[in-house]
């Protein structure tokens, strides 16, 4: 049976989870990071996806009532599918944006009012993608019972986010463990725990700071 530990690992064997401190990847907003995360990697590994399952399975009885799945498009579609199935729940799906065509939905599959979902995520960084799918659950309206993703980045912002939508919301594993399996593993350096640490705290001034150091004169 995976717990944290074992995911993390996982995480960082299969390359779903990778951690460059000397050579920070750069995210979509521009913002300079040493860990990135991808984990549609996942999928193409049965027993990892199946552990991934399995681990979900016991996480979610701490949520509230709920009696549909919802993936997050696109990434947590998969999980959020596999994770219904197992469970003999309901189904759908919600977009970050409606269709421009058809019926222009915003969620594919049924949602009624009298229903209480559980969102999927594969991933947690910022929180706001995963707070907007919540929007649209409770636009329908119907309840949210909360958000289960595999992993976060443990941002002080996305915390925040949760507590001010009153939403719950747990993840597999997270930041300090992936950080600290990658230390054991000897997959990084041990002095790089704390400027790994020092990124989390505070991604924006952490990247300021990196770029301001390595601009070219």
């Amino acid at each position: 049976m995976f717990n944290n530990q074992l995911l993390a690992s996982k995480l960082l064997e299969t390359g779903a989870v990778r951690i460059q401190p000397d050579q920070p990847f750069t995210w979509a907003s521009g913002l300079r990071s040493p860990i990135y995360c991808d984990n549609r990697v996942l999928l193409s590994f049965p027993d990892v996806r199946t552990g991934i399952i399995d681990l979900m399975v016991k996480v979610v009885k701490d949520f509230e009532f709920f009696n549909i799945i919802a993936g997050v498009a696109t990434a947590g579609i998969p999980h959020g599918a596999l994770l219904a199935d197992r469970l003999k729940l309901p189904f759908a799906y919600i977009r970050s944006k409606p269709k421009d065509h058809g019926r222009q939905n915003l969620i594919e599959g049924v949602i009624a009012t009298d229903s209480s979902v559980l969102v999927v995520e594969d991933l947690i960084s910022t929180g706001m993608s995963s707070l907007q799918a919540v929007q649209a659950v409770r636009d329908v309206p119907a309840q949210v019972s909360g958000v289960i993703a595999i992993f976060q980045y443990g941002l002080p912002i996305a915390k925040q986010a949760f507590q001010d939508a009153h939403c719950p919301f747990a993840t597999l594993t997270d930041f300090e463990t992936i950080i600290q399996v990658a230390a054991q593993e000897n997959r990084i350096e041990k002095h790089h725990l704390e400027l790994l640490r020092h990124w989390s705290a505070d991604p924006q001034g952490w990247s300021a700071r990196y770029l301001s150091t390595t601009q070219v004169p």
